[in-house]
């Protein structure tokens, strides 16, 4: 195991790994080996999003498109929705079995496997998508992943990332915290965990079944991603009130995700390409999100859609909740503590500059609209 953990560390930092099996009878080329010399690989991978969702799955599509054009072909990956392979929510298990030889989800699917995993999406009240690239690039965040990820004979990569998140779609009005007892909501990872400490009923379904769960009363509320994604899956038909922020989910990641065998069985080359297309995936999903969004929230404003802001008294106790569940997932799990108490250091030292940075500019010229 340690030998394993200590080889995934030091790819992360080399080439930037990103796994994927040794498909198709693929033979590992010597080192010398370049252009046409390179071999033929076919993948699949599996995903954790509908078709109709094509902005995280437009993600997916992506890696793999970039992928055939940096080999010319000679590498190619067909991405699948969710249900085609496994169910959404397996995307782990298939590329840790193999499967698949690859998958594109979101770690915090998977903490019932270990806690620490939230880390590789976001946590609550965590860092938004600028300091979440910040982390995993340069803060030791991608190590701290793949470390994890070893246990389970895969290799991650970020592959995408929506911003900061809406706070999902209610059937009634939540104004105070009393109001949330007894709620039936969708929502995964820390954030449900957080929720249910203030009295919510917690589910968690793929996106593809979040619309019928709403709509037949299965569950009261339900969130997302963000105006365009919860257009597509027409939650606005279900639900009348829409939440802001999004405080569990400031920057949420994808991560591209490959199996350690076959990452291990491909020429560096390769190895290179994958990386560099899950790069770029990840810049192309975000810039997606901030074109897409604001257009899509004027429109299901238009449809009758009523905006509304969490109260301070819901995201106050929110933010103390979370920050108790955190240290107590920090004492259970040393896992969870190795990675959360370098993040905590991260995030103490990004906050102090962004307060001067970020907010500094975005308190005067983003709250004020401009003169007319």
């Amino acid at each position: 195991m340690m030998k394993r953990r200590q080889f995934i560390t030091r790819t992360a930092i080399g080439v930037g790994t990103v796994t994927a099996l040794g498909a198709c009878g693929q033979t590992t080329p010597s080192a010398g080996t370049t252009g046409s010399d390179l071999p033929i690989v076919h993948w699949q991978m599996a995903t954790s999003w509908p078709t109709s969702l094509d902005t995280p799955f437009g993600a997916a599509q992506m890696v793999a498109a970039q992928v055939s054009a940096m080999t010319n072909g000679r590498f190619t990956i067909a991405p699948a929705a969710a249900g085609e392979i496994v169910p959404g929510l397996q995307v782990l298990d298939a590329v840790q079995a193999g499967t698949v030889q690859c998958g594109h989800s979101a770690s915090y699917y998977y903490i019932g496997k270990n806690s620490a995993l939230a880390f590789g999406t976001c946590l609550p009240f965590g860092f938004n998508a600028q300091q979440q690239n910040a982390w995993l690039y340069h803060g030791g965040g991608m190590e701290a992943m793949n470390k994890l990820y070893s246990d389970f004979n895969v290799i991650a990569f970020p592959a995408g990332n929506t911003g900061v998140q809406m706070g999902g779609w209610f059937k009634r009005e939540v104004n105070t915290v009393s109001d949330l007892n007894g709620l039936k909501m969708r929502i995964p990872g820390l954030g449900g965990e957080v929720l249910a400490r203030l009295g919510v009923n917690v589910q968690v379904l793929p996106g593809g079944e979040i619309f019928l769960a709403l709509d037949r009363g299965a569950i009261d509320a339900a969130e997302w991603v963000g105006p365009y994604d919860d257009e597509k899956l027409g939650l606005n038909n279900a639900a009348e009130f829409y939440y802001y922020p999004g405080w569990w989910e400031p920057g949420s990641s994808f991560d591209f995700m490959v199996n350690l065998t076959a990452w291990q069985q491909l020429p560096k080359e390769y190895q290179a390409v994958l990386q560099a297309a899950a790069a770029y995936a990840n810049v192309d999903c975000l810039s997606k999100y901030d074109s897409r969004n604001p257009e899509a929230l004027q429109r299901l404003l238009a449809k009758g859609t009523k905006l509304r802001p969490y109260s301070r008294e819901i995201l106050t106790a929110a933010q103390r909740e979370s920050t108790a569940l955190l240290e107590e997932k920090a004492a259970d799990n040393p896992s969870f503590r190795e990675v959360y108490d370098s993040w905590k250091t991260f995030r103490e030292a990004i906050s102090r500059w962004h307060r001067v940075s970020e907010l500094g500019y975005g308190s005067f010229a983003i709250a004020a609209p401009p003169p007319p």
